[in-house]
């Protein structure tokens, strides 16, 4: 059976400072690993590398991007050739942009270990680094407005974390992290608890102290969940029109609740979805279509 090592204190800190549990990260890595290895060992790496030969390799973006996701990419390393017997060099730090060609990190390690971590790092660095290169040109569309873009749980099952830890790589926000942490009443509980308000005050009599978010497609639903008592509207599927005319009934009648755009926008209709006035854009893309950003690891020195 394929031998896994603790990761690096350096690593672990990273990882701490990315708001991130270390232990959930090797977890999941060793998860990865062994699904690459299917219970075996890396024939190629093991045929065709003397088993004492150490090597070189750096981390480059073969696109321009975000980079997000370097100390996970660290993790797979350490995990699988050893945070003593390897060595991770940062040329590059979580959110920095990149050129095609930039150099992200160097590292030195046991050859047919980091042969054998290649890929499951690069498809995380790879993922994670596209979540926020997306993320980032939504941020960008919306700079100069109120509006802030946020993520959904629209994400890739077993990597949310990850996924949403790259938003916040690429300058977006996130919104909950999973059904228990905030409640959001959308249409099918509204239609299952007898309408707007009966559905908001179901949530608030049972769990008082959690956020809650409550999702309409009118503006008559806007207005019964403000008068309800709503702090956070998400607005479904309006119009740009409609959307202003939520912020102006909004500002008129509900000072200081904040208002989430969501429901078919796009980046060619940002900025004009944030001029509106609404303080956030619900994005579910960003984690559900973000391209993943190319970077390859190629051998550098051989000894």
């Amino acid at each position: 059976m394929f031998e896994f090592h603790p990761v690096a204190s350096d690593t672990r800190e990273r990882l701490i400072a990315a708001g991130l549990d270390p232990d959930d990260v090797v977890s999941s890595v060793r998860s990865f690993v062994r699904e690459d290895l299917i219970g075996g060992v890396d024939v190629t790496s093991v045929a065709t590398i003397p088993s004492g030969q150490r090597s070189t390799a750096t981390f480059a973006s073969r696109a321009g991007g975000v980079v997000a996701g370097l100390p996970v990419a660290a993790a797979v390393i350490d995990t699988v050739c050893g945070g003593e017997a390897s060595d991770v060099t940062y040329l590059a730090a979580d959110g920095d942009r990149v050129a095609p060609g930039g150099e992200v990190a160097r590292v030195t390690a046991p050859t047919r270990l980091l042969l054998t971590a290649e890929r499951t790092a690069l498809n995380l660095l790879g993922r994670m680094s596209g979540v926020a290169t997306l993320t980032r040109r939504w941020a960008d569309e919306l700079d100069g407005t109120v509006a802030r873009v946020r993520d959904t749980r629209k994400t890739t099952p077993g990597l949310r974390a990850l996924e949403k830890y790259a938003v916040r790589c690429g300058g977006g926000l996130n919104h909950r992290f999973g059904l228990s942490d905030m409640a959001l009443v959308k249409d099918n509980h509204v239609a299952a608890a007898g309408g707007v308000r009966a559905a908001y005050e179901a949530v608030r009599s049972l769990e008082g102290t959690i956020p809650v978010e409550i999702e309409v497609d009118t503006l008559a639903g806007l207005a019964e969940a403000i008068e309800a008592g709503a702090d956070l509207v998400l607005i479904d599927n309006f119009d740009l029109d409609s959307m202003r005319a939520a912020v102006a009934y909004r500002d008129e009648h509900g000072a200081g609740v904040l208002l989430e755009a969501s429901g078919g926008l796009t980046l060619d209709t940002a900025k004009a979805v944030g001029e509106t006035g609404v303080d956030y854009i619900a994005v579910g893309e960003l984690t559900h279509s973000a391209k993943v950003l190319d970077i390859g690891l190629d051998l550098v020195e051989v000894v």
